[in-house]
């Protein structure tokens, strides 16, 4: 969206609902929800911006769609001109719960009340955690493969690489330390170095992370296609 004049009114476009549906993830599956076919459709009306999400099945957990839709309500709602966001779930057993208490900003626990365990912070960091040491796999295995001693590697020593920015991304988003001088194996809690003992166990547990995240994404991808008639390409 190109610059305004000063003191004019700013109209969002449709690009730029898309462009900050980009940024909000499925928090299990570390995928942004336009990348998955979650987007069913959005639009916009003056400053009124609706979007219309949909998942791989009826009974998704509804604490991750929750998060998705909060995200998504966040995302849109930064969008400069929009004045009202509308972000709907559609064909979901819990649609009217979380799309009444995300409009009403109520939290997990208002919208749930004595069903919800607490918010979803903690679990929202778990995720990231476990995209962490997905990440960690995806940046070490080629460079595992070249015969390099991972464990003395510094992320300034890697070269740069799409997975590379995400895993720094996903490392600063919990805290963890993410500039250059960062070793590349630190741990997903502390973010204290690995040690040469713990290195075999840590990349076990890496790989792990990366082949479940990959499994569950094909599931979920095969699953939306299933239901929705599409194909399995439209959701990449």
């Amino acid at each position: 969206m190109s610059a305004a004049a000063p003191g004019a009114v700013v109209r969002p476009a449709r690009s730029d609902v898309l462009r900050a549906l980009d940024a909000v993830r499925d928090p299990e599956l570390d995928e942004a929800v336009t990348s998955l076919g979650f987007v069913a459709s959005y639009d916009v009306a003056g400053s009124t911006a609706e979007v219309h999400l949909r998942l791989p099945t009826y009974f998704c957990a509804p604490n991750f769609a929750f998060l998705m839709v909060a995200d998504a309500y966040d995302a849109v709602s930064a969008v400069p001109g929009v004045e009202r966001a509308v972000i709907v779930l559609d064909d979901h057993f819990a649609s009217d719960d979380i799309n009444t208490g995300v409009a009403a900003r109520a939290g997990f626990v208002g919208t749930f009340g004595d069903e919800a365990e607490g918010e979803l912070d903690d679990l929202r960091a778990d995720f990231v955690r476990k995209a962490v040491l997905a990440g960690t796999d995806r940046v070490c295995r080629p460079l595992l493969a070249q015969g390099e001693d991972v464990l003395t590697l510094r992320l300034g020593d890697v070269p740069q690489s799409p997975e590379l920015d995400r895993l720094r991304d996903r490392r600063a988003e919990l805290g963890l330390p993410a500039d250059d001088a960062s070793p590349l194996l630190v741990d997903v809690l502390t973010g204290e170095p690995v040690s040469r003992d713990d290195q075999r166990m840590y990349l076990g547990r890496a790989r792990l992370a990366r082949v479940n995240i990959e499994a569950n994404t094909g599931i979920c991808r095969g699953m939306l296609a299933h239901r929705y008639g599409t194909t399995e390409e439209e959701t990449q």
